[in-house]
């Protein structure tokens, strides 16, 4: 009866073991899930290892997945940036808005999406907007915001994204691209050639 007794307790204390390295497989396969970068993506931006950047399963806005960035970081003097960059082939000469979800948690400095045209020379840039005059901060539910620039013809990519700077956490979905009429107005910066060098104006 004792043998068969501490037989059991084998037999369960074997099983449990067995749980135990099932259960911590299965969290350490959610959290590599969780922080593996989305297919195209980039991880980019001045402090980008200050950051944990990729896909959060099951946590979009319909209950799929979407992308976020989270600081692992108390303090981080810079920002982190999932983008890409595309062709501006299809949208020369137009007017484009860029639409995207957010929502944020404890974002202390700002996130916001951000879009540039760039020349043929890389470091050309021809318009860009990137949300820092109205910044997304503080807890967030999901919310729809765009932006809108022209493209000028002399744009060889476009690069896009969204960005986190300071601490926080943001999740992001949906991310859009249309053409729009002259009519909706621009929200970003675009830039020409040299002006008022003279100082007089």
């Amino acid at each position: 009866m004792i043998q068969l007794f501490n037989l059991r307790i084998d037999w369960f204390g074997q099983k449990n073991e067995k749980m135990k390295k099932l259960i911590l497989i299965t969290l350490v396969s959610v959290l590599v899930c969780a922080f593996e970068v989305p297919k195209g993506w980039i991880i980019a931006g001045s402090k980008p290892t200050s950051y944990n950047m990729g896909t959060a399963v099951g946590e979009g806005r319909d209950g799929k997945n979407c992308a976020t960035i989270q600081s692992k970081e108390k303090i981080i003097e810079g920002f982190g940036t999932l983008m890409q960059v595309m062709s501006a082939e299809k949208y020369l000469g137009k007017r484009v808005r860029m639409t995207g979800y957010v929502k944020t948690q404890n974002v202390q400095n700002w996130c916001g999406l951000w879009m540039r045209c760039d020349g043929e020379n890389k470091k050309q840039m021809l318009a860009f907007d990137n949300m820092e005059n109205r910044r997304i901060t503080g807890n967030t539910d999901w919310k729809n915001y765009f932006i809108v620039l022209d493209v000028p013809e002399a744009t060889s990519s476009i690069a896009f994204g969204v960005l986190l700077g300071g601490t926080g956490k943001v999740w992001f979905d949906e991310i859009q691209f249309e053409i729009v009429p002259d009519s909706v107005p621009t929200t970003g910066r675009k830039f020409g050639g040299p002006q008022n060098l003279s100082f007089d104006e």
